[in-house]
């Protein structure tokens, strides 16, 4: 990995020229982003709320918790990478699919709260790869961050982090697959999932829990068909690790369940998630006090 020290100006300008190996990155899409029923769901003004029954690995320990995924479109800023304020006014936007993913649970004491945000192009065939991703965590012992930002066929990595090994760092990698994208492309085009062995760059959720070097890894890929639903399998052989996500056969492909699993000390770890509940609404606009029933509906606690 290298040091980068690029400018603003210098990352506006790359990024706009090119879209991250573009000739590399590009799959056989079935243009489903240019369909009716597409339009209809992902561009209607409104978002899907998913929670799910969480059981997150920690210390050694299963931990029960809560988990939630928001899948929203909104206009993006190419040049800065941040959601536009006027996108009617904006010569610069790109339509991005936008995770939030967020995770609650508690190791004895104290709780954790772990949140992943990923911004995908919802046209591929214009812009292959996932413009950006960040993931923050944060628990009483301290907070920890990182952001990716798509320039041309690198990420630039920006990490902060409470731990003196890990501190502040500031670098740029060739970009690949990411594992956190999956949950993307699969609600945009899981027809064009890769299969196979493939590069791919660790999820920031995963790197971060475990310590590890953020850089591109060999993984197998497969899919596999159940009754009503597909399984996607991607595993990691070099690090024993694998990660399974299972969703719906029809559009518009609702993660339905998932599982990881991995090795610490010889023991075999996992993490899984269950669907529990579903809304499709702004909630953007439902911040008053008389919208807390709606947590309700998601069986989310109040604080």
């Amino acid at each position: 990995m290298e040091i980068s020290r690029l400018i603003p100006a210098a990352f506006a300008l790359a990024f706009l020229m090119s879209a991250c190996d573009s000739d590399s990155r590009k799959t056989n899409s079935s243009a489903v982003f240019q369909t009716s029923e597409f339009h209809e769901y992902w561009h209607a003004g409104k978002a899907e709320i998913n929670s799910y029954h969480l059981t997150q690995s920690r210390y050694g320990e299963p931990r029960e918790g809560k988990a939630v995924m928001i899948f929203v479109t909104e206009d993006f800023s190419r040049r800065r990478q941040v959601k536009l304020d006027d996108p009617n006014r904006s010569g610069d936007k790109v339509n991005v699919l936008k995770l939030n993913f967020i995770r609650d649970f508690v190791t004895g004491i104290y709780p954790y709260s772990i949140m992943l945000s990923v911004f995908t192009p919802t046209n591929p065939e214009t812009h292959p790869a996932t413009v950006k991703a960040t993931m923050s965590s944060q628990e009483w012992c301290g907070q920890v961050y990182t952001q990716l930002n798509l320039l041309s066929n690198r990420y630039i990595v920006n990490s902060h982090s409470y731990f003196e090994q890990e501190g502040d760092e500031h670098y740029s990698m060739r970009a690949a697959l990411l594992e956190d994208e999956l949950w993307n492309r699969i609600r945009l085009d899981h027809e064009s999932l890769p299969q196979g062995e493939i590069s791919v760059i660790p999820g920031l959720v995963y790197t971060r829990l475990h310590h590890t070097e953020l850089a591109a890894r060999r993984a197998i890929a497969d899919k596999v068909a159940r009754e009503s639903a597909f399984e996607y399998v991607l595993q990691f052989p070099d690090d024993r690790r694998s990660l399974s996500i299972v969703y719906q056969k029809t559009f518009p492909h609702q993660i339905l369940e998932w599982r990881e699993t991995w090795f610490e000390n010889g023991v075999e770890m996992e993490t899984s998630a269950t669907l529990d509940k579903t809304l499709y609404n702004d909630y953007w606009n439902k911040n008053r006090n008389e919208f807390l029933y709606l947590r309700d509906s998601l069986n989310l606690s109040y604080p």
